[in-house]
């Protein structure tokens, strides 16, 4: 059983968001019906692993477990279908520019009167209000308005965009959040709510501590190496004879037993490397130090007399040692799963609850796979569907 057995959420979303977040739903145990456009679908269909393999990996990601109905919402078949299974539904989710929804005569209003207990939920790039707020967006421009490309910059260097999608998936865990205590709210009151969340709005909590030090300073931080923008103590990358290694202690009360593992015992009495925080000149300096001293072992050994010091550290893995991590597994961050096409791994789950516990979905629907089978199970005929079919509702 899972903690939102029972309920019901409409997907109409695209790409990542919201599709993300209503299959986090769909792990808690809700029900989710995705509505896609008739013909081309979910935007995330046309993103390849390559020219040569048609797989879709955002597709897979973020629909799992979901049924598949194509509508055009933009004819009175397809609005009126969806104001039939909103009447059903606890949950609904898009992510489309601002006003979109109610040029389609779906905004939260409408639906609301047609069902008060709806949560009705919302992600956009900039925000619903504002001068920015029609403007299409996606995942980068939510890290570069937001502000994580310049968080991200070296020594003043070039913005750097995140290779992930971190903007999205951001926004996605706000959108659970606002979902979850808005139906928390419905049970108090028996009314729903809208929710809005936003990529940019998700960038600037996401960087709540670095965005104080500008409120509180006037100025921004600065990041200098591998390091944080204003935390002066050790947090650096270097690299040891086979791969990288991110330290992230070493200063401080155990100095002496790091300065023993650099082989430099002449500095374990230091005053300078036994305090946590260091001066840029100092930490460049130890910064030095390392750098010559890790290419010297690899990263088995280091892992081994970091471990037995007590010194904090993360080795900086690339998806394939991830995937070939056990303790992944067990921790259930991925899930070997029973497929139509064989056994296989999905993403799992950053949530354990020890009574309700996740269950990720194995299989993300085919286009339409599941239309006729919810139609009917909103009352409509074979009839009704025919004249949908005919007025081009769906494929």
């Amino acid at each position: 059983m899972g903690a939102l057995d029972g309920y019901n959420v409409l997907d109409l979303s695209i790409l990542v968001q919201g599709p993300q977040a209503a299959a986090t739903l769909h792990d808690m145990g809700a029900s989710v019906i995705k509505i896609e456009l008739p013909g081309m679908g979910d935007l995330a269909r046309v993103i390849p692993v390559s020219p040569d393999d048609p797989r879709n990996p955002y597709y897979e990601a973020c629909n799992r477990g979901k049924r598949s109905v194509t509508l055009d919402l933009r004819t009175p078949g397809g609005k009126t279908a969806v104001e039939r299974f909103v009447a059903e539904t606890d949950v609904l989710i898009h992510n489309f520019v601002p006003g979109t929804m109610e040029a389609w005569g779906l905004s939260y209003e409408h639906l609301s009167a047609i069902n008060p207990r709806l949560v009705y939920a919302t992600g956009s790039s900039f925000g619903p209000v504002g001068d920015k707020a029609g403007r299409e967006g996606a995942d980068s421009t939510g890290q570069s308005e937001g502000g994580l490309m310049f968080a991200t910059r070296i020594d003043g260097g070039p913005p750097v965009m995140n290779g992930a999608v971190i903007a999205d998936h951001v926004g996605c865990q706000n959108m659970v959040t606002g979902i979850l205590a808005a139906l928390l709210h419905r049970k108090e009151t028996g009314r729903g709510q809208r929710v809005d969340v936003s990529l940019v709005g998700g960038m600037i909590y996401a960087q709540a501590s670095e965005m104080t030090y500008t409120l509180l300073t006037g100025r921004n931080p600065e990041r200098v190496d591998s390091g944080h923008a204003f935390v002066p103590t050790l947090l650096h990358t270097v690299e040891a004879a086979d791969g990288w290694i991110h330290l992230l202690s070493g200063t401080g009360p155990g100095w002496p037993i790091f300065a023993d593992l650099l082989d430099r015992p002449d500095l374990a009495d230091d005053e300078r490397f036994l305090a946590l925080m260091l001066s840029s000149d100092d930490r460049a300096e130890l910064v030095a130090i390392i750098d010559e001293v890790f290419p010297t072992r690899t990263l088995a050994e280091w892992e081994a007399v970091l471990t037995g010091a007590g010194v904090r550290y993360g080795l900086v893995r690339d998806y394939e040692a991830i995937v070939a991590d056990e303790a992944t597994y067990e921790n259930g961050y991925l899930r070997r799963v029973e497929h139509p096409d064989g056994d296989r791994v999905v993403i799992g789950t950053p949530i354990r609850m020890s009574e309700t516990p996740l269950e990720p979905g194995a299989v993300a629907p085919e286009l339409g796979q599941h239309t006729e089978e919810v139609l009917l199970e909103h009352g409509y005929t074979w009839d009704d569907i025919t004249a949908l079919r005919d007025e081009g509702v769906f494929g």
